[in-house]
């Protein structure tokens, strides 16, 4: 039996879109108002002729949702699909689903296949949860003894038994995906696809469906995962597939994956520099007008370094050259915006900060406690308890490069990198006493 559970060679899929042609002449004549729907009509019926798409519009235009992937998966590997919105991953779950068919190309998986692609997918409105759940098993080709025996596993994840003899079309976009999570993880098909499962539900489901995705994987059955949580496609997935405008950009390592992703798109603009074309909010008398990085040294850096000194210079602008005594925040954040740790100039001094337009301050980070990899800043200018500039709707991104933060081989274990920041830290060991004495707990510091 071969070991690869989804080949896919050379795939492609292209739609028909249809325009409506700019008119900006006051007005049209009518001549040319029936030569134009004349030419429609005619188009249009000779697509009807050749079998073709119908398509709305004057002008019509040739969209490749997908272009020449290829790629194989393994059994019982767990593969992330990730890419800007419009990249093609939908389109490429609807094809290895069945549910659309390719223009060129074929994709060949061996096994059962579950797919949850949307909120609802395979479910029937009419029919109540628990038929729902009979209907699932019987498509993915199992006995009714064998979805029976799975049935109060699939209730008690799903939370719904309340509901259970309820059509389906009653539930909430929250239970539907509850449900549908819970019978296509639950129904052991062989491949399991998912599309965005996370992206609907609260918190409290959402980290039971990443532990029950990492249960499938240790069963040994194949997964696809497209998601936008990177850290989640670090944390389950072996290797990882960058879709990029129809066509596989890159494919590899997970951890190695998502990297090149963050760096992809990155908008440069938002690195360092002028931040004038930033959202912002607050009253806007003095605001962040430019960000640079700096070393210990005065230098301008693109890329601080692990450990090593940080100086995060800002200059500001506005209308109020007056100084005011003022509050200056800054943010990091992970990828998926999570705070890390925050930097205040009222927590490190008695003396408060007094900024106005033109000025220039620094904040200092003797030691960056970041591990390699991208990350994002939030900037806060607060003068006499009113909010001046608050940049968090559009964040500064920063680049770090990992280096030896500890002095030893690794910073942090697999899996944890830009997830939790850097402490330094020492143990020691006691040997047979139950309770080390307090000058040896002392010599600690």
């Amino acid at each position: 039996m071969s070991d690869v559970a989804i080949s896919v060679e050379n795939l492609s899929k292209s739609y028909l879109i249809g325009h409506q042609r700019s008119r900006r002449e006051p007005y049209a004549a009518l001549r040319d108002v029936i030569a134009r729907e004349a030419s429609n009509f005619t188009r249009k019926g000779l697509d009807f002729l050749r079998g073709r798409q119908i398509v709305q519009g004057d002008e019509v235009e040739e969209f490749w949702a997908l272009r020449d992937v290829s790629f194989d998966v393994r059994r019982g590997e767990v593969l992330g699909i990730i890419g800007r919105n419009g990249a093609g991953k939908s389109t490429l779950l609807k094809i290895l689903s069945r549910i659309t068919e390719p223009c060129s190309g074929r994709a060949i998986l061996r096994g059962r296949v579950a797919s949850l692609l949307e909120v609802g997918t395979g479910f029937h409105g009419e029919l109540t949860g628990r038929e729902n759940i009979f209907l699932n098993g019987a498509i993915l080709g199992m006995r009714k003894a064998e979805i029976q025996s799975k049935l109060d596993e699939i209730v008690a994840f799903s939370e719904v038994e309340k509901f259970l003899d309820t059509p389906v079309k009653r539930y909430s976009s929250g239970m539907y995906v509850r449900l549908a999570f819970s019978v296509a993880a639950h129904l052991e098909p062989e491949i399991l696809i998912l599309d965005e499962v996370l992206a609907v539900g609260d918190s409290e489901f959402q980290k039971k469906c990443l532990g029950k995705m990492g249960e499938v994987a240790r069963d040994g059955r194949t997964v696809l995962f497209v998601s936008h949580n990177i850290s989640a496609v670090e944390a389950l997935c072996d290797r990882a597939v960058i879709l990029d405008r129809g066509r596989a950009h890159a494919i590899g390592e997970a951890n190695a994956i998502a990297s090149k992703y963050l760096k992809m798109f990155a908008t440069d603009k938002l690195v360092q520099g002028e931040l004038a074309s930033l959202r912002r909010s607050g009253r806007g008398k003095v605001t962040f007008d430019r960000i640079e990085f700096q070393d210990r040294f005065g230098n301008t850096i693109t890329s601080p370094v692990t450990g090593d000194e940080l100086n995060i210079v800002m200059s500001f602008g506005g209308t109020s050259i007056e100084r005011q005594t003022s509050r200056v925040g800054i943010t990091f954040y992970d990828t998926n915006e999570v705070p890390l740790f925050l930097c205040g100039s009222e927590l490190v001094s008695n003396t408060p900060i007094e900024v106005g337009a033109g000025d220039t301050i620094a904040c200092r980070i003797p030691r960056l406690p970041l591990s390699g990899g991208t990350y994002k800043i939030g900037l806060f200018l607060e003068r006499k308890g009113e909010i001046e500039d608050w940049l968090r709707e559009e964040l500064v991104s920063i680049a770090v490069a990992d280096s030896t933060f500890y002095g030893t081989p690794r910073n942090l274990p697999a899996g944890w990198e830009r997830k939790v920041v850097l402490v330094e830290h020492d143990w020691r060991h006691f040997q047979s006493m139950s309770h080390p004495p307090s000058d040896v707990l002392g010599g600690l510091g």
